[in-house]
């Protein structure tokens, strides 16, 4: 496949994954927070966020594969497995940072 063509297939697969991404960060949201939350979603669905794991178009791009290929719930474990415990550790950093959550978690006793 020409360059041209293979990274049009990346784009096209990717924008079926983003929209993929989203879905799954909005129902995430109301089922952990009970309530809309759009910077919530623009920080788990962002090129910054998903450049943490690789090029966010390659990311997406999978994601929509995954999803043409093995169904909505494959694509949304996938997404769970893989991006969602990079999310968490940047939340939980972020939520330090802003003063939300104590600078070190508590020990155990």
């Amino acid at each position: 496949m020409p360059k041209n063509a293979k990274r049009e297939q990346i784009l096209k697969d990717a924008w079926i994954g983003d929209a993929v991404l989203c879905l799954y960060a909005r129902r995430k949201i109301l089922r952990e927070d009970n309530a809309t939350d759009g910077p919530k979603e623009i920080r788990m669905t962002s090129n910054q966020f998903l450049s943490g794991w690789a090029e966010p178009s390659e990311t997406e791009a999978e994601i929509g594969r995954i999803y043409e290929n093995e169904g909505l719930e494959a694509a949304f474990q996938w997404i769970e497995a893989r991006l969602m415990p990079m999310f968490e550790r940047q939340e939980t950093k972020r939520l330090r940072h802003a003063g939300r959550l104590p600078a070190t978690p508590p020990k155990s006793t």
